[in-house]
């Protein structure tokens, strides 16, 4: 069982580290602050209720049970986070904002010194690892303990359901499926925790014994309910930067035949190739190379045969915008074999901007690169000779 909760400590942990990949900005935003202290705290209420933290906290303290009160304040403090990420979340005035998480914070440290002060005045000398709340569910200040906890808990995850479900009518996209995979995990964190729980200890309370609801059940449906939770968290703060890189990649990949052609330009940076750069590092530094690269071959450009090119697109039936992007590719591929071959540029350099240079943002540059693709012959230019260009420069 602690293999388990260890693993789902580190599970849940990861989204945190995921969070504060840029620890310098994210320590400046309340919001990311709070959703890793949540997070945080989540991994800590795992490793502190595994058995072999338990025993090892005992034997440490020289308390039996220590554990116990140990592990329901880290409950406690979670249950507090969680309630002041959804403030943060929310958001509104500042002062509204500070208020509200200073009163969930206030109430919180008063329930867990409770805690503390009812398990130093209960009787609990007999070490439990995995089945405290049933066993000492009858005994004093300890039974106060256990409901304190339990209420305390369940208060957390009833007001963060309650606030989910009028804010997601208010939102849509990913925040309100984040909203809803948060509301997911609170009732399976109710129903399958606490009720468990509270059903093992009125059961102890009737003479019955139904323990394992609370050691066998309860257990797995917390640490599920909270990994869902941390997805609902992290999904709407983390899937837009993965779409963004993943455009990023498929973008990247698409420039390949237009830096292909402009890569020996000596101007241009060569972008960085290790594995370790994320995709729109990697795009923004192919896209600079290009720019630059078009640039320095901007004195080669010869508008006869971008003119040439472009009427014959036209004539093929391409469309103005189509013919255009042809056109330019055909005389981008001549400028680049006649730089390759040391030529002199024109005596008379063209005026003339590529529709790369007019729009911003990649996408005018990966135009450009399919109708190069299109129209080039790779093999040609490596060899600095392009037919096509060359038959349109001299027919």
């Amino acid at each position: 069982m602690s293999l388990v909760v260890y693993l789902a400590a580190v599970v849940f942990g990861l989204s945190c580290v995921v969070l504060l990949r840029r620890p310098v900005t994210a320590v400046r935003d309340p919001l990311t602050v709070s959703t890793c202290v949540a997070i945080v705290l989540g991994s800590l209420v795992f490793v502190c209720s595994a058995p072999l933290t338990l025993a090892a906290v005992n034997d440490l303290t020289g308390v039996p049970n220590f554990g116990a009160p140990l592990t329901y304040g880290m409950l406690s403090a979670y249950s507090c986070s969680l309630i002041v990420l959804l403030i943060n979340w929310r958001g509104g005035p500042r002062k509204r904002v500070r208020r509200l998480v200073l009163r969930a914070i206030a109430a919180y440290t008063l329930l867990v010194v409770a805690l503390i002060v009812l398990f130093a005045l209960a009787d609990a000398d007999t070490e439990r690892l995995t089945d405290l709340d049933t066993y000492y569910a009858g005994t004093p200040f300890l039974r106060e303990m256990i409901l304190l906890y339990l209420a305390g808990h369940s208060a957390a995850m009833l007001v963060m359901c309650v606030m989910c479900v009028k804010w997601a009518r208010e939102v849509t996209g990913l925040l309100r499926a984040g909203l809803r995979l948060i509301l997911a995990g609170g009732l399976l964190d109710l129903v399958g925790f606490q009720a468990a729980k509270y059903t093992a200890v009125a059961a102890r309370w009737a003479g019955h014994d139904l323990d394992f609801l609370s050691t066998s059940v309860a257990p797995p449906m917390a640490s599920l309910g909270a990994l869902i939770c941390s997805a609902g968290f992290v999904l709407p703060r983390l899937l837009p930067a993965v779409l963004a890189h993943w455009r990023g990649l498929g973008d990247y990949r698409k420039l390949a035949p237009l830096w292909a052609l402009l890569r020996f330009v000596s101007t241009a940076p060569k972008p960085p190739v290790s594995w370790w750069h994320l995709p729109l590092e990697k795009l923004r530094w192919r896209e600079v190379s290009i720019h630059d690269a078009l640039l320095a071959l901007a004195p080669y450009f010869d508008d006869r045969v971008r003119e040439r090119a472009r009427e014959a697109a036209l004539r093929a039936g391409r469309g103005a915008h189509q013919a255009r992007l042809v056109a330019e590719a055909v005389m981008l591929t001549d400028a680049a074999r006649r730089a390759a071959a040391c030529q002199a540029p024109l005596d008379t350099p063209s005026s003339y901007r590529l529709h790369a240079t007019e729009v911003s943002g990649t996408g005018g540059l990966v135009e450009l690169a399919q109708a190069l693709a299109r129209s080039a012959d790779p093999d040609a230019i490596c060899e600095g000779t392009v037919r096509a260009a060359h038959g349109w420069n001299h027919g």
